[in-house]
């Protein structure tokens, strides 16, 4: 697929997905809003715990930046090991929900409990949906790479779209960070 056309679905899809966060986080935030139970139940997010998982995924999209640029130098050490390091730093985040949605739900804090409880869950869980996704597609480029096949200008598009999609899973956690984590402390 030609560059041009890669960068237009790519601008196409993450405007489609931005879309969808965008009604996602108006629904928290009017949800918020509308309820009383919700700095209850609120109370139970860990800011401290969770900022330290968000440096890690904010870090990996400068690893990723690291391995376009190792691509398109044809340094494939490099490449490989920031491709390896930007995995690692969005599995510990993936990790880190998983552990916040477990220490949650034994404190009882469940997608059934409440409005709060639906709107966290559908929320952070979409995220969290994405960022897997985008460690499938990164191993894949991994093992493509440590396999040899990556030659000619061809995989720079498909690595391109898939750097884009990297940066905008991070930046779409800034505003999901700050409306659900943030917010409720200012």
């Amino acid at each position: 697929m030609e560059y041009r056309q890669t960068r237009l679905l790519m601008q196409f899809f993450i405007a489609s997905e931005a879309l969808f966060f965008v009604a996602l986080i108006v629904a928290y935030v009017y949800f918020r809003n509308l309820t009383d139970d919700w700095a209850e139940s609120a109370k139970y997010l860990d800011i401290r715990r969770t900022g330290i998982f968000t440096i890690f995924l904010f870090s990996s999209s400068g690893t990723i930046t690291v391995a376009n640029w190792a691509l398109r130098k044809q340094k494939r050490g490099v490449l490989v090991g920031a491709l390896v390091v930007t995995i690692v730093f969005g599995a510990i985040f993936l990790a880190g929900q998983a552990t916040e949605y477990y220490m949650l739900y034994e404190r009882g804090v469940k997608i059934s409990m409440n409005i709060f409880g639906s709107a966290f869950f559908t929320l952070t869980g979409f995220h969290g949906f994405h960022v897997f996704v985008g460690l499938i597609i990164l191993s894949v480029f991994l093992t493509l790479v440590l396999l040899g096949s990556f030659k000619g200008n061809g995989p720079f598009s498909a690595f391109l779209a898939t750097e884009w999609y990297w940066h905008f899973v991070d930046a779409v956690w800034v505003f999901v960070f700050f409306f659900v984590y943030l917010r409720p402390l200012l």
